[in-house]
């Protein structure tokens, strides 16, 4: 007989958990008690609940195995919620963990207890409390299977005070991984027919394709086929950014250069794809686009997405046997005039702004042009949100899946600091930059203390305008003005320091390069500010409303 909260430890390393973030409280004390004799997970604790479930989000998205975030009842709950949705809506395999108050007092008013689990079920795959200690096995290994399941997502565990030092003789489960159902040969054949058949085929890749072996496969298909393909945000690195066939992002609300390719194009592929990241009204407004539609799950119904072939099952397996058949039947002489000159214009703006050397108020497109050049193509970008993210979706383009993190379903500002630290728990000898604007970087900003104390090797970037920029920016497309949005910021460097942290203030384009390269070769967490000029963002505004496609 052993206690239930060390039999829910037990279980956790039989998952293979490594990670628990949070912060605890009096509910989970047996919990952390029976945690701390564990030689096989590591507790970290964080500042905020938020920072802690951001961090597991970004384990998750790196690694494809869920980490976990843990509260106690009450306000540690709540303080979670924000960055379980975020994880859920993005497609992050994540573990919650909270407190609850003893199951003798739960059928009444009590001090700090409500409804948790009714309020995790709307941004988890499946939420629950344990109402016996004899039930953790089968909670644990259904929660992890279904967090790791397409697409991933949050699962979240109430352990009530009371339950978690009863008495019990289960045993954990032994983990079984299922292989993916795999697409209908049929339908599969199906789909390679209307693409062999098509003039000009391109392909919308999305979050589903930054899985690794889903990314090979696709690459292997464009290297075959030189079909184009345009990334979600959340697809980047998907195909590498030199090869002929990246046609880089889309994203934006405004018509995009790399829209033309799409306006061009007779078929379009959608390859895991989330209506979440962009609505299809924006890419398909009259109705009329043949769509083939491959994924883990069917397509979600809407009126401007309606796929004439649906192709469901495992993407990799789906597109090596795509591969299979181009290699039997050959390739078709495709059409792709458009795409060539599409990447040709999209270049072009990318390298626009790429030696300005001006002084004060520095051009984001700079900015994004000196962070690539000082990453290398296995290091993590993380955007936070904000106006900045709109640059960095545009102009960050990436080697390699999964080294551009953009929360971009459900989008929560605060994400990049926490997430940072995450990240170089993963992968400690690569670079590790967010870049934040200075409005969602305070959202945050007691992490500076968490990455101290774990002397985290990350860079965070924040650019300053003093302002809810992506709110201005939007206010005024649409109303010709903003409502008051400003703020004031804090010393930087002050700041840098009374957290232990190198500080730089970057006051011209010329020693941008320089001071970013200095940054990442320092111990330990940096902080580099630099004055952004959002100028551009109105003027990017207009030469978005004047695209014309170059054929």
């Amino acid at each position: 007989m052993i206690k239930a909260s060390d039999l829910f430890v037990r279980c956790l390393e039989k998952e293979g958990i490594e990670y628990i973030f949070g912060v605890p409280g009096e509910e989970n004390a047996d919990f952390m008690m029976s945690l701390d004799k564990s030689d096989k997970i590591r507790f970290i604790l964080t500042r905020h609940e938020q920072g802690a479930a951001f961090m597991a989000e970004v384990y998750g998205r790196l690694t494809g195995n869920p980490a976990c975030c843990l509260g106690t009842l009450g306000p540690g709950a709540t303080n979670l919620i924000t960055g379980v949705a975020d994880s859920n809506m993005d497609r992050s395999p994540m573990l919650v963990i909270t407190g609850q108050g003893a199951s003798t007092r739960l059928h009444k008013e009590s001090h700090q207890v409500m409804d948790v689990v009714s309020m995790f079920e709307p941004v988890t795959k499946w939420a629950q409390s344990v109402i016996h200690p004899n039930n953790i096995p089968e909670m644990i290994r259904k929660a992890v299977r279904l967090a790791r399941t397409e697409k991933p997502g949050a699962c979240h565990l109430e352990l009530p005070e009371d339950i978690a030092k009863q008495r019990t003789d289960a045993e954990p489960m032994h983990p079984i991984r299922f292989r993916r159902p795999v697409a209908d040969d049929k339908i599969v054949g199906q789909a390679f027919n209307k693409i062999r058949n098509a003039r000009r085929p391109i392909i919308i890749a999305g979050n589903g394709c930054i899985r690794k072996r889903a990314s090979k496969q696709l690459r292997i298909l464009c290297e075959k086929t030189g079909i184009g393909v345009i990334s979600t945000f959340m697809a980047k690195g998907c195909v590498d950014m030199d090869a002929d066939y990246c046609l880089y992002t889309i994203g934006l609300q405004s018509k995009d250069v790399v829209a033309c390719a799409l306006d061009a194009a007779d078929l379009v592929i959608t390859l895991g794809y989330d209506m979440v990241e962009y609505h299809p009204y924006l890419w398909n407004r009259a109705k009329d686009k043949n769509i083939v539609h491959a994924d883990f799950l069917p397509a979600e119904i809407d009126e401007h997405y309606h796929p004439e072939v649906e192709v469901v099952g495992d993407l990799a397996h789906t597109l090596w046997m795509l591969n299979e058949r181009f290699d039997d039947k050959g390739v078709p002489d495709y059409d792709l005039a458009q795409q060539a000159a599409t990447r040709r214009d999209m270049t072009a703006e990318l390298e626009l702004h790429n030696h300005d050397d001006a002084e004060g108020l520095i051009k984001p497109q700079k900015v994004l042009w000196d962070v690539r050049s000082v990453m290398g193509p296995e290091d993590i970008l993380l955007s936070d949100v904000g106006a900045h993210k709109m640059w960095v979706a545009r102009h960050y383009q990436c080697h390699e899946p999964n080294t551009c993190l953009i929360p971009n379903g459900f989008c929560s500002m605060g994400f990049a600091l926490p997430g940072a630290i995450g990240a170089s728990l993963v992968f400690p000898d690569r670079r590790i930059m967010a870049i934040c604007g200075d409005a969602g970087f305070m959202m945050n900003v007691q992490e500076m203390e968490t990455a101290k104390r774990l002397q985290s090797n990350i860079v965070v970037m924040v650019w300053e305008d003093k302002s809810y920029g992506l709110i201005a920016w939007k206010q005024t497309n649409e109303f010709g003005h903003h409502t008051d949005l400003s703020f004031d910021n804090p010393d930087w460097l002050q700041l840098a320091s009374a957290f232990g942290w190198h500080g730089h203030y970057v006051s011209n384009s010329r020693e941008l390069h320089a001071s970013l390269e200095k940054a990442c070769n320092e111990s330990g967490p940096s902080l580099v500010v630099v004055p952004i000029d959002y100028r551009e963002n109105m003027l990017l505004t207009r030469r978005l409303g004047d695209i014309s496609c170059p054929i």
